[in-house]
């Protein structure tokens, strides 16, 4: 008797743990959910009345060029930007998980770009490429101009601040995955002559497989959202060339008058991360069956 009192006192405690969240969940985000999908239906412009429309909006969102140059950018950001990223926060996990000097206050160092919010990382960065690098330019003699004004290199200074901000998270993650490679694997590798590249080809990587896979879907869904860093540095500009489709369904949803036409775009947007997130768990999660 004693025991189902206890174990129905878990499940009521259980539930007040879990209720409440649930509730909050639905609340903040399954219902705007449900909102922006029915506004997608409309001619909403954030305020008023407004009529059904049908599929006008989606019909009208494939052939918007400005909507597609945007998706054109974002997937050229993220895609680039999550292979540099892996592959630089790979290569500082590799060294900090060594046995070198100092290497937990290196840890702690290369977390501190993580800490910091991604507005205030993008202003910060947005004074160094406005005024700092283009005067070292013109002390070297070049011609000096801001890169954020160019419309061939402003893609390239968003790269770096997100990478620079992201790097942290991916190598701590990489450094996880390492420590949970046995020492005895090593050992063994060592006696069939597996060093360097080798090792690392047959012995480590196949071992952090999953971590990579956490890495790469994180990455590509989190630059795939990129908002912040363009929104510090360029908002769009030049010439809309950096135009990310989160910064563009703000933009134009909020103060542009067309919530209904960008609820469309960011219905489309959500099945698109989500096709692209499930895609890239299938294909890293059969790799990861066959060895």
């Amino acid at each position: 008797m004693d025991n189902k009192k206890i174990a129905s006192e878990r499940k009521r405690t259980f539930l007040l743990m879990t209720v409440p969240i649930l509730l909050l969940f639905i609340c903040f985000n399954t219902v705007p959910l449900i909102k922006g999908v029915i506004y997608s239906f409309t001619n909403f412009k954030g305020y008023g009345t407004y009529d059904w429309v049908g599929f006008r909006n989606y019909i009208d969102l494939f052939q918007d060029g400005r909507v597609g140059k945007s998706y054109l950018f974002t997937f050229k950001l993220a895609l680039l930007t999550t292979i540099v990223v892996n592959i630089i926060s790979l290569l500082l996990a590799l060294g900090l998980n060594s046995k070198i000097k100092f290497k937990s206050t290196l840890r702690g160092l290369y977390f501190i770009p993580n800490i910091l919010g991604a507005l205030v990382v993008g202003y910060i960065f947005n004074y160094f490429f406005t005024y700092i690098l283009p005067a070292v330019i013109q002390m070297l003699g070049g011609n000096g101009t801001s890169m954020l004004a160019s419309t061939r290199w402003a893609w390239v200074a968003i790269m770096i601040v997100c990478a620079w901000q992201s790097i942290a998270m991916n190598t701590i993650i990489y450094i996880s995955g390492l420590q949970t490679v046995p020492e005895d694997v090593y050992e063994a590798g060592s006696i069939d002559g597996a060093y360097g590249w080798i090792q690392f080809k047959s012995l480590t990587f196949p071992l952090i497989l999953p971590f990579f896979s956490i890495n790469m879907v994180l990455c590509m869904k989190n630059f795939l959202m990129v908002f912040d860093q363009i929104m510090a540095l360029t908002k769009g500009g030049p010439a809309q060339t950096t135009e990310s489709i989160s910064f563009l369904i703000y933009n134009n949803g909020m103060s542009g008058g067309q919530f209904g036409f960008q609820s469309a775009n960011a219905v489309v947007f959500f099945i698109m991360i989500v096709v692209i997130s499930v895609a890239q768990m299938t294909i890293t999660g059969k790799k990861e069956e066959q060895l």
